[in-house]
């Protein structure tokens, strides 16, 4: 595969490539300079490198990893992911959480000063798929609908859940006016909370970052009736994870329901620059590293991450 944006790679070839391959296509398409309202398909591929460091031995280590995304999720769908693993002998289990996310749960009985986890993911997306489809089962699931330990709302996200209420009552078009509202709350800033702050303590403060503003947004779609999830994923580049909510709303033409993407920190509805990983109720059900070992001491978490179009192809002119 070229990486080329002339729209002559297709689709059905990714599958097919092997990953080392597909490696050094990382950064050969620039996403910056696509016209992303011509695009029909992309592929993409993520690198992400996580490593922990510790004063000395540690033992009985289990790491729970929930980086690789679904299977299928609306338009994207999962390609091929490898995880390579610094230390030796480290055992590995695949476990699927009651939402859906597949765990990657490691152990290794002794590490001496540090351990990488370094993992390649491709997937693919289609521009003009629906949103993705919900069960009735889990439009129902009342852990979408209730507070959760980060989204429990105040008097003050109360009364504001009132007033947006009395601003719409067409269930996208309040969910939109919530996402606007959040934006429009919460200045982007680090360093001001952390994975523990609240929605009710985020919105006080006036300040956080992706998951506060995904938190905020969640409390305020439960308590005005909205089932919505916490989302968990990547926006093309370098950096971090990303935050958004999905809000289950009616289809817009026949029956069922969908999940309906939203971004509260860039004030956006998500599309072909979102990598959608896992799914829950709040941060806590979609962390992506957290795990325990026995030693007297702590250990140090760095990570990189860099998420990039290997492949696009553009609808052919009519």
């Amino acid at each position: 595969m070229t990486g080329s944006c002339d729209g002559s790679d297709e689709g059905d070839n990714v599958e097919r490539e092997d990953l080392d391959t597909l490696i050094g296509t990382l950064g050969a398409v620039d996403h910056r300079r696509l016209d992303w309202s011509k695009v029909r398909w992309t592929a993409y591929l993520i690198h992400q490198h996580l490593r922990y460091e510790y004063p000395g031995e540690v033992h009985n280590l289990r790491q729970r990893l929930m980086i690789v995304p679904p299977a299928q999720h609306g338009g994207q769908r999962l390609v091929t992911h490898k995880l390579e693993v610094s230390a030796p002998g480290v055992e590995r289990v695949e476990t699927r959480d009651p939402f859906g996310n597949l765990i990657l749960s490691l152990h290794a009985g002794r590490i001496e000063r540090s351990i990488d986890f370094t993992a390649w993911i491709v997937v693919e997306r289609e521009a003009r798929a629906e949103h993705p489809t919900v069960t009735p089962a889990i439009y129902a699931d009342p852990a979408l609908r209730r507070p959760s330990p980060l989204t429990a709302p105040d008097a003050a996200l109360l009364a504001a859940a009132a007033e947006l209420r009395a601003g719409a009552t067409e269930p996208l078009a309040l969910a939109r006016l919530i996402n606007a509202w959040v934006y429009g709350r919460l200045s982007y800033a680090h360093g001001m909370t952390g994975v523990r702050t609240t929605a009710a303590e985020a919105l006080a403060l006036g300040r956080g970052v992706c998951q506060d503003a995904a938190h905020i947004m969640l409390a305020l779609c439960r308590a005005c009736a909205l089932p919505a999830r916490y989302v968990s994923g990547h926006l093309l580049g370098e950096g971090g994870t990303h935050a958004w909510v999905e809000v289950l709303l009616p289809q817009p033409v026949g029956t069922g329901h969908v999940a309906w993407p939203f971004d509260p920190t860039h004030g956006n509805e998500p599309g072909l620059n979102y990598i959608t990983v896992a799914v829950g109720r709040d941060y806590g059900d979609v962390a992506p590293t957290s795990g325990t070992f026995r030693a007297p001491y702590g250990g140090q978490l760095s990570t990189t991450k860099r998420a990039g179009v290997t492949a696009v192809e553009y609808f052919t002119p009519t």
